[in-house]
């Protein structure tokens, strides 16, 4: 299984890392993992957040 940084996950959804970590502390976005210091996120986890984006199951996300 692949894991993606922070910076690979801001980098993929073209905006700023500490955008991803607000994410991670309001509860919304992609679940990471946290490994020591770091957190990770499993690749298939981002796909699983992209379709609820694409399917309309976040409440935010795609524009319209």
């Amino acid at each position: 299984m692949r894991y993606l940084t922070t910076a690979e996950v801001a980098e993929r959804n073209r905006t700023a890392e500490s955008t991803v970590r607000y994410w991670r502390h309001i509860g919304k976005g992609p679940r990471g993992i946290k490994v020591g210091k770091r957190v990770l996120y499993p690749e298939a986890e981002l796909l699983r957040y992209e379709r609820t984006l694409i399917d309309g199951q976040e409440e935010w996300g795609l524009a319209s």
